[in-house]
């Protein structure tokens, strides 16, 4: 079965990890580092798209949720509805942080409602 924009539904994190990700515009504002899973639910937290810095050095990352992230294979990468300002100014934390306290529920809160985004969890 197809997603929205025509592609399977069913996709291998090795194939998103590293993928470029832009906005609207088509301005290149990060890659997706990783894919965040929840093993209770079976559900995705989130995709982990790192913003700026040199080498890793510098690098912020941004938990953005699954459902703003949608593949272009024009622009072979992942699209978001978002400026380059608004997510420079969303919430950034450390890559490990990201997956302390079983993907602790504040960050993904505090994501979530960043973005405005629907909470596909209890």
């Amino acid at each position: 079965m197809p997603t929205p924009s025509g592609h399977t539904t069913a996709i291998r994190a090795s194939k998103v990890q590293g993928s470029s990700v832009k906005n609207m515009a088509g301005e290149k504002i990060g890659h997706i580092e990783d894919v965040v899973l929840d093993k209770m639910s079976n559900n995705i937290m989130f995709a982990v798209v790192g913003f700026g810095g040199f080498l890793g050095i510098g690098e912020k990352f941004h938990p953005l949720p699954w459902s703003l992230l949608n593949y272009s294979k024009e622009e072979d990468a992942y699209v978001v509805p978002l400026s380059k300002e608004v997510l420079q100014q969303a919430p950034a934390y450390e890559i490990k942080d990201l997956t302390a306290a079983d993907g602790a529920s504040a960050i993904r809160e505090k994501s979530y409602g960043y973005y405005n985004t629907h909470k596909d969890w209890n």
